[in-house]
Order: C-alpha cells, then structure tokens, then sequence
C-alpha cells in the first residue's frame, strides 16, 4: 500500500470546500491503511494520552536510495483516528529516522488547518502518535 505524499494530501484536502468532504477525505485514507495484526494490540504498543485506543508496530526496511528506514503498522478503533494516522504517516513512514525528526509537523498540520477542525482531546492525541514517532526516530537515530 503507497500512501499520498503530504504534498498530495494538502492538495487533496484543499479541493474540498467544507471539513464534511474533509472528514470523508481523511476516513477513507484511514481504510486504505494496511490491516493491523490483532497479536499487537498490546499495552506496549498502545499510545498513551488518545482518546481512542491507538497502537504503533515499528519496524525497519532497506531501501535502495535512503538505506535503512522506519516503517510504522497502525491501528485504531476509531475510523476518524484511522484516517489521522493515514495523514501522519504519509509524513513519516518509509522515512530515515533523520528525516521523521527534521520534518516539520506544525506547518504540515497547519497547511491542512487541521487541529483548528478537531476536538482538543483529538489534537492531544495526534500530537500523543506524533511524539511516539519522533521518539522512535530518536532511539534509532
């Protein structure tokens, strides 16, 4: 499965008019995203401080022009949250560990006037995914 590019994405997001397309956008996103091994619904790959239960598998591949990269398995039990984790790892998934943590998430989320469309408690938990990433990247870097 190849996500968009967060450039796709923003231009994606910017054709429609209101956050009900946006939300459609965003959700389908979400079912496009592999199917999650039920074994990793595990304490230790539950990201704390989300609303809805949330889990990250990391792992690591090769890849022929960056070398050796993070790759991110991802599940939630909300469709909206799947879709947020669709647009997040369109910025970090099959990236080196240098490139999660020199991206910069801020102007990607605001370019998408994203956290300004979601509930405090969702943006809480997006910046929760997010810094798990970035600390994952961290450990490998």
């Amino acid at each position: 499965m190849s996500l968009p590019s967060t450039e796709d994405i923003v231009d994606d997001l910017s054709f429609f008019d209101d956050w009900e397309d946006k939300y459609k956008y965003i959700i389908d996103l979400g079912k496009s995203l592999p199917a999650f091994d039920t074994a990793w619904h595990t304490s230790e790959r539950l990201v704390k401080g989300c609303q809805s239960n949330v889990w990250i598998q990391p792992g690591t591949e090769q890849d022929p022009q960056q070398g050796e990269v993070l790759t991110f398995a991802v599940d939630s039990d909300a469709i909206i949250v799947r879709g947020l984790l669709g647009v997040v790892l369109a910025a970090f998934n099959r990236k080196t560990p240098q490139d999660i943590l020199d991206f910069n998430i801020d102007e990607y989320f605001a370019q998408l006037d994203l956290e300004r469309h979601l509930s405090p408690t969702r943006g809480n938990g997006l910046r929760s995914i997010v810094g798990r990433i970035k600390s994952i990247a961290q450990a490998a870097a």
